[in-house]
């Protein structure tokens, strides 16, 4: 996936977005026209262009939360919410705050972080039935976007479940986390290492206006692939088999750095040359595990390990569990999602 695709948006979710002002009662020619929208988006838009139509369909209903909660999310709340976890002295602080601002402005669902197994599972309830695939997802967009810009970094998505059940654009919701989805589970969580929750929030008065000037365009990606050195770096690694890749001096070279600037900027983006190899590694095993059948022996050799235990321990870090529990798992997820239990109901989205 190059940089621009990651920079766009999928157009069912910008039907998604639309269906919140239909779902009021609300037209919707007058704002897409309004922001220069064909009246049928059937190609992906610039998180740009998604974050003005996100503004203005939260302008237009007075509620940033689209009508999707128990209350609504008046017009402000999301800058209040930042205002409220600027000064906290870690994540974790920052994520809990978050969560109790967010209980208290929408009510339902009732979100909740849960440490345990190394990871951080942020947990949401529904006072009722499951909610659409979208809620979740706007949820976590605000919640994961501003954490992640109070840290200074991406923080690496372990899995994500989805009470309800999977929509028509499921394969867009797996690509845009770029980490395990489930749907029909029995409850929504994100999850990511619980290590990530000591990082240290360093974010001025003056830094946060910055960033509420770029919002909500500037949390719609995946955090880390905006833009900046770590992105280029990735680029290139991507370019090549784990094999062929520089080593870190070679790779400063390239760039035409000394490698002690390249491991200070690496750094003031909150990653690191291992870091950014080990994510790397991450997706493509995890792709070749749930699109090809490849052996674990197989998909070892191809991401550069010498051996396949030592691939094994890797993938126990980044996903808690085995490469081969992990195909099994998600194989068998996928076959439930395809053959619901006889008279088992497909659930809609939840009424606000």
């Amino acid at each position: 996936m190059t940089e621009l695709e990651r920079r766009m948006i999928a157009p069912g979710f910008v039907e998604e977005a639309l269906e919140s002002l239909r779902r009021m009662g609300k037209p919707t020619a007058p704002l897409i026209a309004a922001l220069g929208l064909p009246q049928r988006v059937d190609q992906p838009i610039s998180a740009e262009r998604y974050g003005a139509l996100w503004l203005a369909i939260a302008a237009e209903l007075d509620d940033e939360f689209f009508g999707m909660g128990g209350r609504p999310m008046r017009s402000g709340s999301f800058t209040l919410l930042c205002h409220c976890v600027l000064h906290a002295r870690s994540l974790g602080q920052a994520l809990r705050r978050a969560l109790r601002f967010l209980n208290v402005v929408l009510e339902d669902p009732r979100g909740e972080l849960v440490v345990r197994d190394g990871l951080a599972e942020i947990e949401l309830a529904d006072a009722g039935g499951p909610r659409s695939a979208f809620a979740y997802r706007t949820y976590w967009i605000i919640l994961h976007g501003i954490t992640c810009w109070l840290v200074g970094r991406r923080i690496p998505i372990r899995l994500v479940d989805f009470r309800c059940d999977e929509p028509k654009q499921g394969a867009d919701y797996r690509l845009f986390f770029g980490a395990p989805v489930g749907f029909s589970q029995p409850i929504s969580r994100l999850g990511f290492d619980s290590a990530m929750l000591d990082l240290p929030v360093s974010r001025t008065e003056q830094a946060l206006k910055q960033f509420l000037r770029g919002a909500p365009a500037n949390i719609l990606v995946r955090y880390r692939y905006d833009a900046g050195l770590a992105s280029s770096v990735r680029r290139r690694l991507s370019r090549l088999p784990p094999a062929a890749w520089s080593n870190f001096v070679d790779l400063a070279a390239d760039l035409r750095m000394p490698a002690s600037t390249l491991r200070h900027r690496l750094s003031d983006e909150g990653q690191s040359f291992a870091g950014i190899k080990d994510d790397i590694r991450r997706d493509m095993a995890v792709d070749m595990l749930l699109n090809t059948p490849k052996t674990i022996g197989d998909i070892a050799t191809q991401l550069g390990y010498s051996e396949p235990s030592a691939f094994f321990r890797a993938f126990r870090k980044w996903m808690s569990t085995s490469p081969d529990a992990f195909r099994r798992e998600s194989r068998q997820a996928v076959q439930t999602i395809k053959t619901p239990a006889p008279g088992s109901a497909i659930s809609g989205p939840r009424s606000p």
